[in-house]
């Protein structure tokens, strides 16, 4: 795991655009429009939408349990 990705993952939630480039190469607007099909899982914070770093690392394969 490199260490961009061990940082976005430290934190409880990330944005969508870096959850995207990190982990699917994907651009800002890929980025959203992956979160919005329902790809990226996320919650909505305020008028922000977030990505929680737990549901992303058991999306990932990377949660032991």
């Amino acid at each position: 795991m490199n260490e961009e990705l061990r940082n976005l993952l430290s934190a409880p939630t990330a944005d969508v655009p870096d959850v995207g480039r990190i982990c699917y190469d994907l651009s800002r607007n890929a980025s959203y429009a992956a979160a919005q099909k329902g790809d990226i899982p996320t919650i909505k914070v305020g008028g922000r939408l977030k990505v929680p770093t737990a549901i992303l690392r058991r999306q990932l394969g990377l949660d032991p349990a």
